[in-house]
């Protein structure tokens, strides 16, 4: 019998790098009989799988041979110059090649993780945020910083003493309809992040997957758009909110040098995105109405989303409190004094119902009684019925 020897250990980074909670709370939750706010999945009986059928149809019928081959790491022209059209009509002027297509905006914020951050840089976040990117951090050995939010989002005065304190290398937030929150950033507070940008000398990352998915009220500008923050800010998009999340397209717009950096990293990670999904999206897109789809989408949310508010006061205790956001997928209510949704979770699963614990979004010490709810995957009597099961657990 021969000597073997172990092979080496794993990355240290590995290690250091918890698994999302929210996944694991989706696979407990898989069952059908759970009525589970838990997911921030689009509904997926709104998705047009006539059209995005016929798409593909129809690319492989008149092109197989380039929808099947290799393509550029940059990414379809003409998905990107329909991209910049729809950006520049919403008052974002940008050009094709100021774009590079991901896959999914996921992949957008590895590489500029690649491309920005060395072990030990700060990086500044919402407090609560997005968990995948605590993980997309945490894997950079980067610093993360939070900085207090309230109702309108991150506060300006907390994030210009954070930023002269760590000086940090970028802020991440998404403005519009935030997950986990469903917060949106007014325009004066937008405006005030991209002067402490241009003072303090930060790359700002405006992650934008549910700014279409508007209800009701006026859309904000984008921080991009704002004159002190053109030259510093990456905007990032997706498809998977307003198309189908499974075609995984999303995309990155960004300053010349840095975007060039990113196309670098993304030929080390995968050479390019989908060729065939690129064709299909960019042929779905011409031939069908995106913005009619989209407005279908949020005609279904908007009843959800009230389902769920109404259902609010009688299914959480007495002292709760909740927003109302105006778009997007989520609701952020938070328990009196004393509760932990994250303890109360198992008892919530035995009623067949489930929702996401607060405490994982915070990078800074958490609060315990905070929750999420999804409202777009179930029709309002599936949540009103909801309501009822989430009461008798919390009772």
């Amino acid at each position: 019998m021969r000597n073997t020897t172990a092979p080496p250990e794993l990355a240290s980074r590995v290690g250091s790098v918890q698994t999302s909670p929210v996944r694991e709370i989706l696979a407990l939750t898989e069952r059908p009989e759970v009525i589970s706010f838990a997911g921030g999945l689009p509904a997926p009986e709104l998705f047009d799988g006539e059209g995005i059928r016929a798409a593909y149809d129809r690319v492989l019928s008149e092109d197989p041979r380039r929808v099947l081959q290799y393509s550029s790491t940059e990414g379809s022209p003409l998905l990107r110059e329909t991209i910049a059209a729809r950006l520049a009509g919403r008052g974002l002027p940008t050009h094709a090649d100021d774009l590079l297509i991901t896959t999914g905006s996921q992949q957008a914020l590895t590489l500029l993780v690649t491309a920005l951050l060395e072990p030990g840089d700060a990086v500044i976040v919402e407090d609560p945020t997005y968990l995948a990117v605590l993980q997309s951090f945490g894997y950079a050995g980067a610093r993360v910083c939070p900085v207090t939010t309230d109702e309108h989002g991150i506060v300006p005065d907390a994030l210009a003493e954070v930023a002269a304190r760590e000086r940090p290398k970028l802020i991440y937030l998404v403005p519009n309809f935030q997950n986990p929150t469903g917060r949106t950033v007014p325009a004066e507070r937008r405006s005030a992040i991209a002067r402490i940008s241009a003072e303090s000398g930060f790359w700002i990352v405006e992650d934008d997957p549910y700014g279409e998915l508007r209800f009701e009220g006026a859309p904000v500008p984008w921080i991009a758009s704002i004159e002190d923050a053109a030259d510093r800010t990456i905007l990032l998009g997706s498809f998977s909110k307003t198309m189908a999340p499974g075609m995984r397209l999303g995309w990155l717009r960004a300053p010349e040098a840095l975007r060039r950096a990113c196309v670098i990293a993304k030929q080390a990670a995968d050479l390019h995105t989908s060729t065939i999904d690129q064709a299909a999206a960019a042929r779905y897109l011409t031939d069908s109405d995106l913005d009619t789809h989209i407005a279908k989408v949020c005609a279904a949310y908007r009843p959800r989303r009230d389902a769920l508010l109404a259902g609010l006061p009688r299914a959480l205790p007495a002292g709760s409190t909740w927003n109302r956001p105006e778009g997007g997928m989520f609701v952020w209510a938070r328990l009196p004094d004393g509760y932990d949704a994250g303890a109360l979770l198992p008892a919530a699963v035995r009623s067949q119902v489930a929702y996401v614990p607060g405490a994982p979004f915070y990078a800074g010490p958490a609060d315990v009684a905070t929750l999420r709810l999804s409202f777009t995957t179930h029709s309002p009597a599936e949540i009103a019925e909801g309501m009822t099961r989430l009461a008798e657990a919390l009772r």
